[in-house]
């Protein structure tokens, strides 16, 4: 149901200087917590803060709850100066609880303290791929996870929407990194991930990751199409509307998501050879533009992505919920924050997603929206989630750097 958002007199500068309103399930409220400029990345500490990367002013900040949780939170600068902060998170390292911190160049540690101070930054990864001159669509933003044996994974996202250059660049771009604890024994853990921003840790204790696909995709079917008599290698706004597919992906030690030759193709038509196929897992096909002939890239060996979203939601975030205080209907399963197409007509909106988690097949299932409304019927935007983390009591604290807020929403 929609529910309007509730704005405390000190948060209601634009664009909450007007009502705004939004989607949630029913008996759920949402209100602007906190004004935080650019805020992308959200994680809990320890000591129950709330910490955020503001991304655009190079800031890390600690949101600290007052004794009424409703109340805006204070705010604390802990780290400035950064390059494009965004992805957050903690490990303990010799009985030392640490925090990891993905900057545009590098990924940095310090250690946690819990009384608003961190240690001295720790530079563990420098050099990581940054800015291109020569790439016409650079993701410099990173996601960071850590696993249960202490490897740091970090996303270097591709330089171009759709180009091999990428592939056998020196590091590689469209990629998963991983390194040990200490930054050392780099190695390319995963390939074809073209820009994957959300990166977590799942109850299987895989590595998964929300990865945006290319845009502009040409039909890579020969036959009669948009009013096409042969389609193929033509860019059809109703395919490219639709195709490919952006995914929720596990990743495992060399597997290849098929940036920029193979796409997951959602195009599924009567007498299609394919129509038997199960349309939640549409299997790879070659990129007309980048992969005619198959040469680059054996689409038909590259495994089924686990869970297709909506082509250009833009995925920005990933979060497992278990363990999470959600009502039970929610608390299984994945949050993805999505930013909404650039390129779509019509635009796809902005959401937050929410996949639930099937323990027998141990994977996640079909999205649906959680919280949404962000995006007018004409296609203007007041808003754009990026992160959604459960926090105490039931909440939900989802980020929003088009508005430069941090909502808290209660679901009891």
């Amino acid at each position: 149901m929609r529910v309007p958002v509730a704005v405390p007199a000190a948060n209601a500068s634009a664009p909450f200087d007007q009502a705004r309103s939004l989607v949630v399930p029913t008996g759920w409220r949402v209100e602007v917590w906190s004004r935080i400029s650019g805020a992308r990345h959200a994680l809990w500490t320890p000591s129950r803060t709330l910490l955020v990367t503001a991304t655009g002013a190079g800031e890390l900040l600690e949101l600290v709850p007052r004794s009424n949780p409703a109340s805006p939170p204070s705010v604390r600068m802990l780290v400035r100066g950064l390059t494009n902060p965004q992805g957050l998170a903690f490990d303990t390292i010799d009985k030392q609880r640490v925090l990891y911190l993905a900057e545009s160049n590098r990924i940095d540690r310090f250690v946690w303290r819990g009384n608003g101070t961190i240690g001295r930054r720790t530079v563990v990864v420098s050099e990581l791929p940054d800015e291109s001159a020569s790439g016409d669509d650079v993701h410099r933003l990173k996601g960071i996870a850590v696993g249960p044996d202490h490897t740091i994974y970090v996303t270097v996202g591709s330089a171009w929407n759709a180009n091999g250059a990428d592939t056998t660049a020196s590091p590689p771009r469209g990629a998963v990194d991983a390194f040990d604890s200490s930054g050392a024994h780099p190695r390319v853990f995963a390939t074809g991930v073209r820009n994957g921003e959300g990166l977590a840790i799942g109850p299987d204790g895989a590595l998964w990751a929300a990865v945006n696909e290319r845009d502009n995709v040409a039909y890579p079917f020969h036959g009669s199409y948009g009013g096409l008599s042969d389609a193929y290698g033509q860019v059809v706004t109703s395919y490219v509307n639709e195709n490919p597919p952006d995914e929720v992906a596990r990743l495992t030690t060399g597997r290849n998501l098929g940036w920029p030759f193979c796409n997951p193709s959602a195009d599924i038509r009567p007498g299609d050879p394919r129509a038997g196929q199960d349309y939640d897992h549409p299997r790879f096909v070659r990129d007309a533009q980048t992969n005619p002939d198959g040469r680059s890239l054996d689409c038909s060996k590259l495994a089924a992505v686990e869970r297709p979203i909506p082509a250009h939601s833009a995925p920005v975030s990933l979060t497992f919920l278990e363990g999470s205080t959600l009502p039970a209907r929610w608390r299984g399963g994945a949050l993805v924050g999505t930013h909404g197409s650039w390129d779509r007509n019509p635009p796809r909106a902005p959401a937050v997603l929410w996949l639930p988690w099937s323990t027998a097949k141990r994977t996640l299932a079909a999205a649906t929206p959680l919280v949404s409304g962000f995006q007018a019927a004409d296609g203007q935007r007041w808003g754009r989630p990026v992160d959604a983390v459960p926090g105490l009591g039931g909440t939900l604290y989802v980020t929003d750097d088009t508005a430069g807020a941090v909502y808290r929403i209660t679901t009891r």
